[in-house]
This record gives structure tokens, sequence and C-alpha cells, in this order.
């Protein structure tokens, strides 16, 4: 039985962007990339978001239609910071050498990139929006 084709990808995101010693930089000396909120650590850090995948079978293939939003969290008063690590995020994921296991990727490509502001808090984030599919192998 292969994997689920949205854990696989995470998984070949994550294989992905911790062989990058310029994003390990800009996030502090290691990745941090997280499923939840990390307690109590200083930005810049990143975390997965919504994910969607949907049924995109065609002639038989069984494919995956996926939608990843990857949040990255900019230090406190500098957006640049969250901004310089999504725009390395998206220049390695747009490079290619995902591979997940299981699943053959078919296409890939950041469809977005957005920086906001949280009023509350006035934290600045920066959301990248991953488009791909990927066929079970």
């Amino acid at each position: 039985m292969s994997a689920s084709p949205l854990l696989a990808l995470r998984a070949a995101i994550l294989a992905r962007l911790s062989t990058d010693a310029t994003l390990i930089g800009l996030m502090g000396g290691r990745l941090r990339l997280h499923d939840e909120p990390p307690r109590g650590a200083a930005p810049v850090y990143a975390m997965f978001g919504d994910a969607e995948i949907r049924d995109a079978s065609v002639d038989g293939a069984a494919r995956h239609a996926h939608s990843h939003a990857l949040v990255v969290f900019a230090k406190p008063g500098s957006a640049r910071t969250g901004l310089d690590a999504a725009a390395r995020i998206a220049a390695l994921l747009s490079e290619g050498g995902l591979a997940p296991a299981g699943h053959a990727l078919v296409t890939c490509r950041v469809a977005a990139l957005r920086a906001t502001r949280d009023e509350a808090s006035g934290e600045a984030r920066c959301t990248l929006t991953l488009e791909a599919v990927t066929e079970t192998a």
C-alpha cells in the first residue's frame, strides 16, 4: 500500500528544504518547518498550513491534485525576514527535485506568495501556495 499522497508530498518538501544551507541560515541554523506552531519559538519559522488533495485521475492512472499552504512567520519588526525565507522556499520548490515516496510528481509550481500582517499582534506572515499533481507509482 502506498503512502498518503498528502503525507508523501509533505515528506518530500521537508527532504528538499532540509538540505539548503541558505534557507537554514535564514531560519537561524536549522530547518524550522513544523506541523503546529512551536510553543515559545521565536521566528523565523514555517509551518504547514491548509492542504487539500482532490482526485485527478485520468485514463486509469490514479492522480491527485494538491494545494498546500506553507506559512512563514517573520521576526518582529522585520517583514523582510519572512519574505526572504518564503522567497527561498519558493525558489527551491520551483526547481524541482521533489520525490514523494510511492508517487510520481507530474507537475509542481508555486502558484502564489502572499504577505500579510496580523492586525492584533502586528506579526508579519508570508504564505506560499504550492500546487502539484502526483500519480500513484
